[in-house]
């Protein structure tokens, strides 16, 4: 019922920029937070940065001030602007959303959300 579709991953060199994409679709009536998590080769999944509705954020230590995360409400957006990529920066990027659904009339919220992923690896 609740689709999130990530998009603008690739290759780039170290110092390159990227932005990352993800769209939300489905029975949605409101969201919460949006997030975006990695998942390096060997790592465990951690989180890289996450905007909440009202467009507070959060970011990981590694990425402050280089990466920036952003949404647009009305379309149920997220985007990261990743900007002076290093080479540990690559991994697969995720979405996350925690958002309320509705069916049958009644409103759920869940945390759970995931996109596909997405990889961006940055070469040195």
């Amino acid at each position: 019922q609740v689709q999130l579709v990530e998009s603008g991953g690739g290759l780039v060199q170290a110092g390159g920029s990227l932005r990352l994409s993800c769209a939300a679709s489905g029975s949605i009536f409101s969201i919460n937070v949006l997030g975006w998590y990695r998942q390096g080769p060997g790592k465990q999944r951690e989180l890289v940065a996450r905007i909440t509705s009202g467009g507070s954020t959060t970011y990981a230590d590694s990425v402050k001030g280089r990466f920036t995360i952003s949404r647009d409400n009305a379309k149920n957006l997220v985007y990261l602007q990743m900007n002076s990529l290093k080479p540990e920066d690559t991994a697969v990027y995720f979405c996350n959303a925690d958002l309320i659904i509705i069916r049958d009339s009644h409103y759920y919220r869940g945390q759970d959300y995931w996109g596909q992923g997405t990889q961006v690896t940055v070469s040195s």
